[in-house]
Protein backbone atom coordinates (compact mmCIF):
# COMPACT_ATOMS: atom_id res chain seq x y z
CA UNK A 1 0.00 0.00 0.00
CA UNK A 2 1.76 3.51 -0.81
CA UNK A 3 1.73 5.91 1.35
CA UNK A 4 2.61 9.81 1.72
CA UNK A 5 6.50 10.72 2.21
CA UNK A 6 7.75 8.67 -0.49
CA UNK A 7 10.61 10.49 -2.30
CA UNK A 8 12.71 10.23 -5.37
CA UNK A 9 15.37 12.02 -7.12
CA UNK A 10 17.03 11.78 -10.74
CA UNK A 11 19.61 13.55 -12.58
CA UNK A 12 20.49 14.80 -15.95
CA UNK A 13 22.88 16.51 -17.79
CA UNK A 14 21.47 19.75 -20.17
CA UNK A 15 22.72 18.65 -23.64
CA UNK A 16 21.87 19.31 -27.25
CA UNK A 17 19.28 16.83 -27.40
CA UNK A 18 16.99 18.49 -24.33
CA UNK A 19 17.50 21.96 -25.22
CA UNK A 20 14.85 23.95 -26.06
CA UNK A 21 16.03 24.19 -29.67
CA UNK A 22 16.41 21.17 -29.85
CA UNK A 23 13.05 19.83 -28.70
CA UNK A 24 10.86 23.01 -30.34
CA UNK A 25 10.13 25.13 -27.68
CA UNK A 26 12.17 27.67 -28.41
CA UNK A 27 15.41 28.87 -30.33
CA UNK A 28 17.76 28.92 -27.00
CA UNK A 29 20.54 26.25 -26.24
CA UNK A 30 18.76 26.20 -22.61
CA UNK A 31 17.40 23.43 -20.71
CA UNK A 32 13.80 22.89 -21.94
CA UNK A 33 10.38 23.22 -20.30
CA UNK A 34 9.46 19.89 -21.97
CA UNK A 35 12.71 18.28 -21.06
CA UNK A 36 12.21 19.46 -17.31
CA UNK A 37 8.64 18.22 -17.16
CA UNK A 38 10.05 14.57 -18.46
CA UNK A 39 11.63 14.90 -15.56
CA UNK A 40 9.61 15.58 -13.00
CA UNK A 41 7.43 12.41 -14.66
CA UNK A 42 10.17 10.18 -14.81
CA UNK A 43 11.13 11.23 -10.96
CA UNK A 44 7.79 10.17 -9.76
CA UNK A 45 7.01 7.43 -11.55
CA UNK A 46 10.45 5.70 -10.87
CA UNK A 47 9.92 7.24 -7.01
CA UNK A 48 6.80 4.64 -6.60
CA UNK A 49 7.56 1.80 -9.07
CA UNK A 50 9.05 -0.74 -6.88
CA UNK A 51 5.93 -0.28 -4.74
CA UNK A 52 3.28 -1.25 -6.89
CA UNK A 53 2.03 -4.98 -8.18
CA UNK A 54 3.51 -6.77 -10.85
CA UNK A 55 0.78 -5.60 -13.79
CA UNK A 56 0.66 -2.39 -12.38
CA UNK A 57 2.21 1.05 -13.81
CA UNK A 58 1.28 4.42 -13.56
CA UNK A 59 0.67 7.32 -15.95
CA UNK A 60 0.47 10.80 -15.55
CA UNK A 61 -2.68 12.58 -16.31
CA UNK A 62 -1.73 16.49 -14.60
CA UNK A 63 1.02 18.40 -13.93
CA UNK A 64 0.78 22.45 -12.82
CA UNK A 65 4.73 23.47 -12.75
CA UNK A 66 6.28 26.66 -13.26
CA UNK A 67 9.80 26.85 -15.05
CA UNK A 68 11.64 29.91 -12.93
CA UNK A 69 14.95 29.96 -14.38
CA UNK A 70 16.94 28.85 -17.74
CA UNK A 71 20.42 26.43 -17.18
CA UNK A 72 23.10 26.83 -19.90
CA UNK A 73 24.13 23.30 -21.96
CA UNK A 74 26.79 20.96 -19.29
CA UNK A 75 25.27 22.09 -16.58
CA UNK A 76 23.60 19.46 -14.29
CA UNK A 77 19.92 19.21 -13.78
CA UNK A 78 18.29 17.00 -10.61
CA UNK A 79 14.36 16.78 -9.21
CA UNK A 80 13.13 15.63 -6.46
CA UNK A 81 9.65 14.53 -6.03
CA UNK A 82 7.79 13.68 -2.90
CA UNK A 83 4.32 11.71 -2.64
CA UNK A 84 2.12 13.99 -0.94
CA UNK A 85 -1.34 12.21 -1.55
CA UNK A 86 -2.99 9.10 -2.18
CA UNK A 87 -6.36 8.87 -3.14
CA UNK A 88 -7.29 5.72 -4.15
CA UNK A 89 -5.49 5.34 -7.37
CA UNK A 90 -4.90 8.97 -8.03
CA UNK A 91 -1.18 10.16 -6.87
CA UNK A 92 -0.04 13.35 -6.04
CA UNK A 93 3.62 14.18 -6.09
CA UNK A 94 5.26 17.51 -5.01
CA UNK A 95 8.28 18.27 -7.43
CA UNK A 96 11.01 20.90 -7.77
CA UNK A 97 13.86 20.65 -10.01
CA UNK A 98 17.46 22.46 -9.29
CA UNK A 99 20.26 23.31 -11.49
CA UNK A 100 24.19 23.77 -9.91
CA UNK A 101 22.85 28.09 -8.97
CA UNK A 102 18.98 26.63 -7.36
CA UNK A 103 16.10 26.23 -7.82
CA UNK A 104 15.02 26.07 -11.69
CA UNK A 105 11.70 24.51 -11.76
CA UNK A 106 8.48 23.89 -8.88
CA UNK A 107 4.88 22.08 -8.54
CA UNK A 108 2.75 19.21 -8.40
CA UNK A 109 1.76 16.42 -10.79
CA UNK A 110 -0.81 13.83 -10.63
CA UNK A 111 -0.70 10.44 -11.64
CA UNK A 112 -3.21 7.25 -11.34
CA UNK A 113 -2.42 3.59 -11.04
CA UNK A 114 -3.12 1.32 -13.60
CA UNK A 115 -3.75 -1.88 -15.18
CA UNK A 116 -0.87 -2.05 -17.62
CA UNK A 117 -2.01 -4.81 -20.33
CA UNK A 118 -5.19 -3.23 -19.67
CA UNK A 119 -4.61 0.52 -20.31
CA UNK A 120 -2.19 -0.54 -23.35
CA UNK A 121 -5.16 -2.60 -25.10
CA UNK A 122 -7.26 -0.13 -24.67
CA UNK A 123 -5.31 3.18 -25.96
CA UNK A 124 -4.65 0.65 -28.74
CA UNK A 125 -8.35 -0.44 -29.55
CA UNK A 126 -8.50 3.54 -30.06
CA UNK A 127 -6.53 2.95 -33.05
CA UNK A 128 -8.84 0.31 -34.51
CA UNK A 129 -11.85 2.35 -35.07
Amino acid sequence: MLEAGIKGRQEVVVTKDNTAKALGSGLLDVFATPAMIALMECTAWKSVADQLGEDEGTVGTHLDVAHLSATPLGMKVYCESELIEVDGRKLVFKVAAYDEAGLIGEGTHERFIVKNEKFQAKAEAKGTK
